[in-house]
C-alpha cells in the first residue's frame, strides 16, 4: 500500500471490467500497483502518512 496525492485525473483498471476513477487532489491509500501507475503517468505524487493528533490530556 502507499498514500498518494493524485494531481490529475485518473483511471485505475485492476482486473479486466473494472475502472476505478480517481479525482485531481484526492488522497488516499491505494495498492501499490496502482500508485506506481499514476506515479509514472505524472498522475500523482507520493506523500508522507498524516500524523495521528494526540487526544487530549493523551502524552504525544
Amino acid at each position: 500500500m502507499a498514500r498518494v496525492k493524485f494531481t490529475k485525473n485518473f483511471d485505475y483498471r485492476p482486473v479486466q471490467g473494472t475502472t476505478i476513477g480517481y479525482l485531481a487532489g484526492m488522497e488516499m491509500t491505494v495498492r501499490q500497483e496502482c500508485a506506481d501507475l499514476a506515479i509514472a503517468a505524472g498522475a500523482a505524487v507520493t506523500v508522507e502518512k498524516p500524523r495521528k493528533e494526540p487526544i487530549d490530556g493523551e502524552k504525544a
